[in-house]
């Protein structure tokens, strides 16, 4: 067994490039060994904003030979009339280095045995260049020199070791050697590595942390021992750390301050400009109110750290005045004068007007507020919400930091003397702004976040802008996911076709599809069976928390005694109904046994209590009551009877069951094998 290090020298990639460039390269290689039968224990990543590298551990010095047979032609084109061997026998023995004789002949075809010999390590490494980095992709590149050649960044160099031998190999004008480099200001020098398991030691020595996980370790501790020496809180944030630790090589956290007259301004405004636009770690005091502070990460030692203390504290000064200016002259505004010169700017040039988007979501958050059983006066806030919650994106603070948006909607709202249920809404109207991002708290705010959401999508597709791919230029997967949790959480039942239904034709199905697919998207994150999110999803109600809920049910009652056979029962309905389509009514009177008559019993008392019931509670009803009978039905009952009448009576029955199931879900889906 040996080792084998690969590192690839850029210019400095973008800190949300690095992790995932790494991981890629990570995978490309382990697809590679495998592919190319070389064995190996681990492959263990490094990186840096200016290096990708991996090491692995445990490699075979050569792939592993292999004996296979290869598939030939049949046995009857082996041989023409007179019992000679055929062009195209001879033709695919001449291919794997053997005669027709050779050949072995397994039911009607002729196999090659084909004996593939091991290739030394250093060998197949040699191919690393243009089997595994030339590969590599990215969704953001650039191109240099005279080449069309892309990557996420400039390539510098490149170090290709197995122990304390170079694998050569180039890409483009670089060709693999020994030589790394160290940090680019403090060892900026080539770093020759004797052998790969030096890797990991020496490069600290030239002050490259190479190991990210160690690195981000480290920044964590002094950022921790600032904090306590200064009797500060502060929250590692896991976003920011990671993007922290991707910009820097060799970490020295140091403290900054700023003028204590700042804090007249929102909490939020400070920490967007120090955490978002700066990446500096907000500090609190003993009593959790933000300081005049804050601590970063320098790339770099602690020398001359007094010169870059300075240098970012006029930076952030910079941003914070213009956060003061435009939070004393955003006072002044009227919301009413900011929500009538909406209408003069575009939602989309093929869809309107905010003004238009906003009058829409007020007619739809209406129609939900009913639905959501609110108050009178939660409804007068929804509608009031719905008229104004677009008002500060022509505020000076949210033209300056978007990251703002609803954020200072909700300030200005409540200085405007608007109530907390309404200011709130406004900042709630945008969550969850990520995929699992935190969701509205209040009632008022969960309906226009929905409403918002909803209006977006059905307007987009009405006019032909649809994701396609992973093109998604509007976010309108992030906005139906969002509706979707948002209706699971305030546990809303209403089929959400009532609101789809106003597109007819393609859009309307297209709409359907979309919404339908990121339900089974959330939820085979949490189910394994697919079949049982696929029956769910085609229940016969579009009510998106129902589908949410009997999905969870079906898969917790998967491994019960009772699933299969009443799985196969409702299913059997099913397919009988779909042959036989009946529009006749049920005629009780017209029964010729006790087994039709208990059916239709159970459906009728079920049908009186059935949309009162929760998920849980249907699903062991079917499985109790209904599924019983519905197997006594057909140990007794000949359903397709000679006589017509009673033949459609007893199908009209089988229609009132699957009625009743569908509603939950399309039983026929599951796979009980």
């Amino acid at each position: 067994m040996t080792n084998y290090l690969l590192e690839i020298g850029l210019e400095e990639i973008p800190a949300h490039l690095v992790t995932p460039s790494i991981n890629q390269l990570a995978e490309r290689m382990e697809t590679f060994l495998k592919e190319n039968r070389l064995k190996f224990d681990k492959i263990i990543k490094f990186s840096t904003p200016r290096r990708l590298a991996i090491f692995v551990e445990g490699l075979a010095e050569a792939s592993e030979a292999i004996d296979e047979e290869v598939k030939g032609p049949s046995a009857k084109i082996a041989k023409d009339a007179q019992g000679n061997w055929s062009k195209a026998i001879q033709g695919f023995s001449r291919g794997q280095g053997a005669t027709p004789d050779d050949l072995i002949l397994k039911g009607d075809y002729y196999y090659a045995k084909k004996h593939i010999d091991g290739v030394k390590a250093e060998e197949i490494l040699s191919k690393v260049g243009d089997e595994v980095i030339a590969k590599m992709t990215f969704s953001t590149y650039m191109k240099w020199g005279n080449n069309d050649f892309l990557f996420v960044r400039p390539i510098q160099w490149i170090v290709s070791l197995l122990e304390d031998k170079v694998v050569a190999f180039d890409l483009l004008d670089v060709t693999a050697n020994r030589f790394s480099r160290g940090h680019r200001f403090l060892a900026n020098v080539e770093v020759e590595l004797k052998n790969a398991n030096d890797y990991a030691s020496k490069m600290p020595e030239n002050f490259v942390l190479v190991d990210a996980e160690q690195r981000k370790a480290e920044i964590s501790a002094q950022i921790l021992a600032l904090a306590s020496e200064n009797k500060w809180q502060v929250t590692l944030h896991k976003d920011l750390l990671e993007e922290v630790n991707n910009i820097v090589e060799y970490p020295t956290a140091f403290v900054g301050s700023f003028d204590p007259k700042y804090l007249s301004v929102p909490a939020e405004v400070l920490v967007t400009s120090m955490r978002d636009n700066q990446r500096y770690f907000e500090v609190y005091n003993q009593e959790g109110q933000l300081a005049p502070n804050f601590i970063s990460v320098r790339n770099g030692n602690a020398e001359n750290i007094e010169n870059v203390v300075l240098g970012n504290e006029k930076v952030l000064v910079a941003r914070l005045e213009d956060a003061e200016f435009f939070w004393k002259e955003d006072q002044k505004l009227k919301i009413e004068d900011l929500v009538a010169k909406l209408a003069k700017v575009t939602f989309h040039a093929k869809i309107g007007s905010i003004t238009e988007h906003m009058a829409r979501t007020k007619e739809i958050a209406a129609k939900l507020a009913d639905i959501a059983g609110l108050t009178d006066e939660e409804k007068r806030d929804v509608a009031r919400s719905a008229e104004i919650y677009k008002f500060d994106l022509l505020t000076g603070m949210v033209g300056e930091f978007d990251e703002l948006q609803g954020v200072m909607g909700e300030k200005y709202a409540l200085l405007a003397g608007e109530n907390a249920n309404v200011s709130a809404a406004i900042r709630e109207h945008y969550m969850p702004t990520s995929a699992e991002g935190e969701l509205p708290e209040t009632k008022v705010g969960a309906v226009l976040a929905a409403a918002d959401k909803i209006d977006s999508v059905l307007s987009f597709f009405n006019v032909g802008l649809i994701p396609s791919g992973s093109n998604d230029p509007y976010a309108l997967r992030r906005a139906v996911q969002g509706l979707i949790r948002i209706i699971e959480k305030m546990n809303w039942h209403f089929d959400l076709s009532l609101f789809i239904d106003q597109f007819e034709g393609e859009n309307h199905l297209e709409i359907l599809d979309f919404v339908k697919a990121r339900i089974q998207k959330l939820l085979l994150e949490k189910l394994d069976r697919h079949d049982i999110v696929e029956a769910a999803i085609n229940s016969s109600n579009f009510d998106v928390a129902n589908i949410m809920e009997v999905a969870f049910v079906i898969d917790a009652h998967k491994d019960h005694r009772p699933f299969k056979p009443s799985m196969e029962n409702i299913t059997r309905s099913i397919n009988i109904v779909k042959k036989n389509k009946s529009t006749s009514s049920v005629n009780a009177a017209s029964f010729e046994s006790q087994a039709e008559q208990n059916l239709y019993d159970v459906v009728v008392s079920l049908q009186d209590e059935w949309m009162q019931l929760s998920a849980e509670n249907k699903f062991r009803t079917l499985v109790h009551d209904l599924c019983p009978a519905i197997e006594n039905f057909f140990e007794n009952v000949m359903v397709m009877a000679e006589d017509e009448a009673v033949r459609e009576n007893r199908l009209a029955l089988l229609s009132e069951v699957v009625t009743l199931t569908s509603s939950m879900a399309d039983f026929s889906l599951i796979n009980t094998k």
